[in-house]
């Protein structure tokens, strides 16, 4: 079915600026016959286009292509998006969702609260996933293995249950979200029992043999209303906890790969050159910061990138995104909170870092597994310690539960960071089929390569950039619209 929605407004916004603030959302079905164009305008506001890209993300779609414009304090956005099947969008009740899950009028408890159901089955919005019954366990720690076990050990040694949350490794540092129940029948949780908890975690953290001065952190609070989206609170731990300050900087793009035509030339290159690549250039006419990043392409990679660039202050006025084959193509024209651009070498090397990491937390290095089991105290511990006990350790974790039954989703390795062989794993079923818990290996395209094997060079000297007359920003945005919508295939954010 293919249909055309209109901006919709909701008749009970009776004051005239929240009519105005009102975001407009059109769903068209019948410009693309491969996908649907979610466009979106409103007043421009600090922060909304994460939320954009967060509540298409968090609804399942995937986003093949991004145009991004909100200069001059209005926004007008066009995201190219399918569902996980590849359909078009056919849900009437969906810009209304969008509208009203983007309007801080709602938030704030002044309106009922949205809900709509994903493709997959997923809820957002009342009755999706609610953690504001759970206290949040937060940490950053050196990576090392058997850390999620020591962990979940405390926990379930304390009465605490792990009813949800996700872990990332990246460049030998390590960050986790979890959020945390009472066991059935066990104490009732109170802030003092959880400062308890805290510390337990802390010097489990510390723990770290042959190591002073080792830098962590853990937090453990109380339940609230609200909390950060989980994967955006990871980016910021990670950030804060300056993952991206280990190994060189990234180099530079293809320049020839932002350029009109030559997808057939291209076409063979960008296959072999799939790490993640960053330039930045100053433009000063018009005051932006222009980046251009180049990478393999996966899913949720939009919203890591604005989730990057959002941590380090800075404001995106205008971008393409796009794809060629498996290399993902992104450019962005930004300027810091503050309205500086990205003046000095050294921020530019900061910039470069930060954007490669947001990329590579979420690559999907080591062997994918699937678990399932009925949802029960120390079930996590339970099964992070059989993997203990077979030399296996994670890289990444994401753990959510469905009325009575815990779902996972493991990225394993060897505890020397080595490929996980197939006869190990078939030990690690058999042992965890005995425990009522279900394993199973998933396969995927090939992964990314291990980042500790990539050896790049550092940026050019600032400076050294070609100079050369720049043409007007509506000319050069229009281009990348045209070069995009010819030459570009799926960014699987």
């Amino acid at each position: 079915m293919k249909y055309v929605s209109g901006p919709y407004f909701e008749p009970d916004f009776d004051p005239v600026l929240d009519r105005f603030g009102t975001p407009g959302v059109v769903i068209d079905n019948e410009t693309r016959e491969d996908c649907t164009l979610v466009k979106v305008d409103s007043v421009n506001r600090d922060g909304v286009l994460l939320e954009m890209v967060q509540l298409l993300t968090d609804l399942d779609l995937v986003i093949s292509k991004s145009y991004i414009s909100s200069d001059g304090g209005w926004l007008m956005d066009v995201f190219h998006v399918t569902d996980q099947m590849g359909r078009k969008l056919t849900d009437p009740s969906l810009p209304e969702f969008i509208q009203r899950a983007l309007v801080p009028f709602h938030r704030a408890g002044n309106g009922p609260s949205p809900k709509f159901t994903t493709c997959l089955g997923n809820v957002v919005g009342p009755g999706g996933p609610d953690v504001s019954d759970c206290a949040a366990l937060e940490f950053t720690v050196h990576d090392r293995p058997g850390l999620l076990s020591s962990i979940t050990s405390v926990l379930a040694d304390n009465g605490c249950h792990v009813a949800s949350g996700q872990a990332w490794t990246h460049n030998g540092r390590a960050a986790g979200v979890l959020y945390v129940t009472a066991t059935a029948g066990g104490e009732a949780p109170r802030p003092s029992r959880w400062a308890r908890i805290e510390r337990l975690v802390n010097a489990v953290v510390d723990a770290r043999e042959n190591v002073t001065g080792e830098r962590h952190w853990v937090c453990m609070s109380e339940p609230v209303q609200g909390r950060v989206h989980t994967e955006r609170r990871l980016h910021q731990l990670m950030h804060d906890d300056r993952d991206y300050e280990s190994g060189p900087a990234p180099t530079p793009v293809d320049e020839e790969l932002f350029s009109m035509g030559e997808k057939a030339a291209t076409s063979a290159r960008t296959a072999r050159r799939t790490e993640t690549r960053v330039s930045i250039d100053s433009w000063e006419e018009r005051g932006y910061a222009v980046v251009k990043m180049t990478s393999r392409d996966r899913p949720r990679l939009l919203f890591d990138t604005v989730c990057a660039l959002t941590d380090m202050q800075y404001v995106v006025f205008h971008a393409t995104v796009g794809s060629q084959g498996p290399l993902a193509i992104q450019e962005y024209y930004i300027r810091h909170k503050d309205g500086r651009t990205v003046d000095s070498h050294a921020e530019r090397q900061k910039v470069s870092r930060c954007l490669r990491s947001a990329v590579e937390r979420r690559a999907t290095h080591g062997v994918k597994v699937e678990v399932r089991a009925n949802d029960r105290s120390g079930l996590l511990s339970d099964f992070t310690r059989v993997l203990r006990e077979h030399g296996l350790s994670l890289l990444r974790v994401e753990l959510k539960r469905h009325k009575d039954d815990a779902f996972g989703i493991f990225y394993l390795v060897t505890d020397t960071g080595g490929e996980v062989r197939a006869e190990a794993v078939r030990a690690v079923q058999d042992r965890v089929q005995e425990m009522d818990i279900s394993l199973d290996v998933v396969k995927e395209a090939p992964g990314w390569p291990p980042v500790r094997k990539t050896t790049v060079p550092a940026l050019p000297v600032a400076g050294q950039a070609q100079e050369g007359q720049r043409p007007s920003l509506g000319s050069l945005l229009w281009s990348h619209l045209g070069k995009l919508s010819n030459n570009f295939g799926y960014i699987s954010s």
